[in-house]
This record gives structure tokens, C-alpha cells and sequence, in this order.
């Protein structure tokens, strides 16, 4: 898929992503604002108790980050009202049922709206505990894939993947990652 189609795609779409202060999200976000304006809106997952904390990190962690320059510089003192219009950041954690999204009403207008469903949400800590990674890496994303489901159930176009779709009429859903090999060989290395 060529560049401009991607972003003719994107056109008008609600977009949900997980793992919003992640390096691929983060840098999928910023382009996105950058280069297709007219992406209706964005819903950011992040790992916070609540929708306080939540807009802090979307603040500290993505918005604020060098990253985001050229957007500053593009809108100057109207960035703030361009975020506050496109980007929505969420209080949640995807190794929960229902992403952890406890606010009830956010997350009815997120299943109605959503067009498109983005999972970069994943722990590159190499030492993590196997629970945790297998909650955040494994678990989550069958939630998110849960989530695309019920997401179906409510809407013509859906934004999840073909094979599991309940009715059969998918937009897209990307499962992201870093990945990382590493090999060990024993005995005298030269």
C-alpha cells in the first residue's frame, strides 16, 4: 500500500490505540497529525488509573516529547486545541478485560466510533516478570482482538481482523511489535 492511499484511508477514520506512549505508536501518531489532518479523531490507551493521570501521560509522555516539534512549530499556540480536538487519551491497561476502560460512557462512544484498531501496546523489558509479560504481550492482545468483536457487534464497518470478525465487514486491525533476537553460543568465541 503506496502512502497516499494509506492516507486517503485514513481520511475522516476514529483510530484506537494501545501502547500510546510506546516509540511506534508515538512516532505513528505524530505523523498521522502531521500528514492527514483530517483523520477524524484519536483514542489513545494508556496505563493510568484514571482520566487525570491518563491526560498527564498523553502531556508528559507523548505530546511533550521532541518528537511532536514540528507539529509545535506547524501550529504554534493552536496545538493545544488541534490535540484537544483529535486526540482523546483513555485510562486503561490492555492486560485487563475490556482494556481496564472504566469509564462507561467513553467506552460506548469509543465501540461506536472506532473505525480503525492499532495494538502497539507490548513490554520490551527483558527481565520482566513472565506474568506480566505474558499479560501485557499475550493476554492483551487477545483483549484487544475482544474489544475489535464487540466493536462488530455494534457497527457496519468493523476494525477487526477477517477471520474472527462476527459479521464479516472489516476495516483494519495491525498488531505492531519491536522485535528482538538474540543468540548465545557456547564455548571459546574468537
Amino acid at each position: 500500500m503506496e502512502l497516499g492511499s494509506i492516507l486517503q484511508f485514513l481520511e475522516d477514520k476514529t483510530i484506537f490505540v494501545t501502547g500510546a506512549t510506546g516509540y511506534l505508536a508515538k512516532i505513528f501518531v505524530e505523523k498521522i497529525l502531521r500528514v492527514q489532518p483530517k483523520v477524524k479523531k484519536f483514542y489513545l490507551l494508556l496505563r493510568a488509573a484514571d482520566a487525570k493521570s491518563a491526560a498527564e501521560r498523553l502531556r508528559d509522555e507523548v505530546i511533550g516529547k521532541e518528537l511532536f516539534r514540528v507539529l509545535r512549530e506547524k501550529h504554534g499556540a493552536s496545538l493545544q486545541s488541534f490535540i484537544s480536538e483529535k486526540v482523546t487519551p483513555v485510562a486503561g491497561d490492555i492486560s485487563y478485560e475490556d482494556l481496564g476502560v472504566k469509564d462507561s460512557s467513553l467506552k460506548d462512544e469509543m465501540w461506536r466510533e472506532v473505525d480503525v484498531v492499532l495494538n502497539f501496546a507490548a513490554t520490551t523489558d527483558f527481565d520482566e516478570r513472565y506474568d506480566v509479560a505474558l499479560g501485557i504481550n499475550t493476554l492483551g492482545a487477545l483483549h484487544v482482538l475482544k474489544l475489535c468483536k464487540e466493536m462488530c457487534q455494534r457497527k457496519d464497518a468493523c476494525p477487526c481482523i477477517h477471520r474472527l470478525c462476527v459479521r464479516r465487514r472489516c476495516r483494519a486491525y495491525t498488531r505492531a511489535t519491536i522485535s528482538y533476537g538474540h543468540g548465545q553460543k557456547r564455548g571459546q568465541q574468537n
